[in-house]
């Protein structure tokens, strides 16, 4: 006997909790005694320990079932489980040879001759599970069975719980090139075995049953936690870093196996709303619909068409693909456009490009080489037509950098990063160009329509006009329009009337048919249709004040927020006030009037 077992129970009290939060089955213990040298197993796990190593299920299988919580226990080599489960069954073996000489009377030849007839491979008329023989020699069963494929797990904690493997992993992670300070680990595993989970628990119950004991699904130790306990040091040490279920760097391996859709079928059978073709699914057998089947089907007609306990697999599971991602980085700043002839995202029509770049591939083609990212997706604070210029402190904007390779930038790197974009190009500058988080980018939306925006329009009339005749449009304050969605964007707009402010305009006389209007307005207003008045859906508008047909030349967003708002950030952080990295910062100046500012 070795000093000490590797299968020791982790607390000295029967009842107490399993590590990572499972308690053990709640039954009564009272007469049962815990064997010294497996004090995670006891009497009442015996039976189950028998019968499941022979019928093929592995040694880290059989602890689930028995419901040990014991992390480091699973994490031991599998030759050393095996040997662990044969002392166990040995010694108690020991103690039934001692008192095997009161023998009891034989089962009455009636019994025997009805087991014979059924045949062990039968099920029982009444749906039960059959009686399954059991070996009578366990050093034999165990040495027979070490090398077999769980017929449970189908390998996953047999052949990938190894050393091998986790280099592998670990090989696959280090060539992929990702910035990560922790990670986390999470697996995909054939639908069917699902299945033989339940087929085992089945059988389980059944002699659980047998013993007056009962064990609930819920007691069982579930696959995928008991794969991380032994997974998660080994790819700790391999790879230098802690495991963090809250990490944004994540290590997936996919396992599949060739018999998924033969082992389940008769599922789509019993249960054929669960299955529904699916797009881009290969096979309708899913492990969230094999759930959903299982969860309907009834135990009887499950044992109708499914082996009890489950059959020997013929093939093991493979890994079928090893997978890194690193959560979205997410970076923001403010850009202004300097051309008439740039749209902000691609301008495509029918499958057809109208313009060659947008504002959006400008910023983020350098972006996407620095952070060596797999996609994007860009995002702004309103935005403006294609012949419109961004002026001032320009209008902000995000990109969500997917699956970035490199997260980790200082402030000098952003800066750096800032002036190759505006090296690039004399159509766009950008500025503040900063990380930030994800709850950032959705407050740079927040209050859109309470915002004022600034705008210079150049502006034509067919009469001609003197000073005087535009000058009264300075003394119209908070002027209240009414725009039914514009022609120009009603492919793409629902139509619906919308109610928008003029808050002040400032003329600008030029000659007699030309003359250039400042205004503020509410955020969302469209300045061309409050011009010309889009055939007579925004009322009133600049034609109509005038009495004469008026329309624009040339437009300019000049500020999304005021600078007296820009002052006061700049005196805050000179005086060191507010520490700030790149926030957005909200600040209601007015009742009317509410602005946002990436400093």
């Amino acid at each position: 006997m070795r000093s000490a077992s590797p299968l020791r129970k982790p607390v000295p009290a029967p009842l107490a909790a399993r590590e990572g939060g499972r308690a053990r089955p709640r039954v009564d213990r009272g007469a049962q005694r815990e064997l010294s040298s497996m004090s995670s197993l006891t009497e009442k796990d015996r039976p189950i320990v028998k019968l499941l190593l022979s019928t093929g299920t592995c040694p880290r299988c059989i602890l689930r079932f028995c419901s040990v919580g014991s992390q480091t226990l699973y994490r031991h080599p599998y030759k050393d489980l095996m040997k662990d489960l044969e002392e166990f069954l040995k010694k108690n073996q020991e103690k039934e040879d001692t008192v095997c000489f009161e023998v009891v009377d034989p089962p009455c030849k009636r019994i025997r001759l009805e087991h014979t007839e059924e045949g062990p491979d039968d099920v029982n008329h009444n749906g039960g599970l059959q009686q399954i023989p059991l070996v009578n020699n366990e050093n034999t069963a165990v040495e027979n069975l070490a090398v077999k494929v769980c017929n449970v797990c189908l390998g996953v904690l047999q052949e990938f719980c190894e050393v091998d493997f986790v280099k592998k992993v670990c090989q696959k992670v280090n060539s992929a090139d990702y910035q990560f300070t922790s990670f986390v680990f999470s697996m995909s595993l054939p639908p069917q075995l699902s299945v033989r989970e339940r087929a085992a628990w089945l059988l389980v119950k059944q002699e659980m049953g047998n013993l007056g004991l009962s064990l609930a699904k819920d007691d069982i130790v579930q696959l995928k936690e008991a794969y991380k306990w032994i997974i998660h040091p080994q790819l700790s040490e391999e790879l230098g870093v802690p495991a963090d279920g809250k990490s944004l760097f994540e290590v997936s391996v996919v396992f599949a196996h060739p018999e998924t859709d033969e082992e389940c079928h008769f599922l789509a059978t019993a249960c054929p709303d669960c299955f529904k073709p699916a797009k881009n699914k290969q096979s309708v057998f899913t492990r969230m619909a094999v759930i959903k089947a299982l969860e309907k089907i009834k135990e009887e007609d499950f044992l109708k068409h499914f082996p009890c306990p489950p059959s020997s697999p013929k093939n093991l599971c493979v890994a079928l693909e090893i997978q890194c991602n690193n959560g979205a980085v997410f970076v923001a700043g403010r850009y202004n456009k300097y051309s008439r002839n740039l749209p902000q995202t691609p301008w495509i029509i029918d499958g057809e490009r109208k313009l060659e770049s947008s504002v959006e591939e400008l910023i983020s083609e350098h972006l996407m080489a620095e952070f060596k990212a797999d996609s994007f997706n860009f995002s702004s604070s309103g935005r403006e037509d294609v012949d419109v210029r961004t002026l001032g402190n320009g209008r902000p904007f995000a990109i969500e950098l997917v699956n970035p390779r490199r997260i980790h930038f200082t402030a000098e790197e952003m800066k750096g990063l800032q002036q190759t974009i505006n090296n690039s190009s004399d159509k766009i500058q950008v500025r503040d160009l900063q990380l930030v988080t994800r709850e950032a980018i959705g407050r740079m939306k927040e209050g859109e329509e309470e915002k004022t925006k600034t705008y210079s329009a150049l502006i034509w009339t067919d009469k001609a006009i003197q000073k005087e005749d535009i000058a009264f449009l300075d003394d119209i304050k908070e002027l209240k329009l009414d725009q039914k969605t514009p022609l120009r964007v009603l492919h793409r707009r629902p139509l619906a009337v919308r109610c928008r402010i003029i808050h002040t305009m400032k003329s600008e006389y030029i000659d007699e048919h030309h003359f250039r209007l400042h205004l503020k307005t509410q955020a969302g207003t469209y300045i061309k249709e409050f011009v010309h008045g889009d055939f007579g859906r925004t009322k009133p508008n600049i034609g109509s004040l005038l009495n004469r047909t008026a329309d624009i030349l040339e437009l300019d967003v000049e500020d999304n927020t005021e600078r007296q708002l820009q002052r006061v950030l700049q005196l805050l952080l000179k005086t060191g006030t507010l520490d700030l990295g790149l926030r957005l910062i909200s600040i209601t100046l007015t009742d009317r009037c509410h602005y946002s500012y990436w400093t």
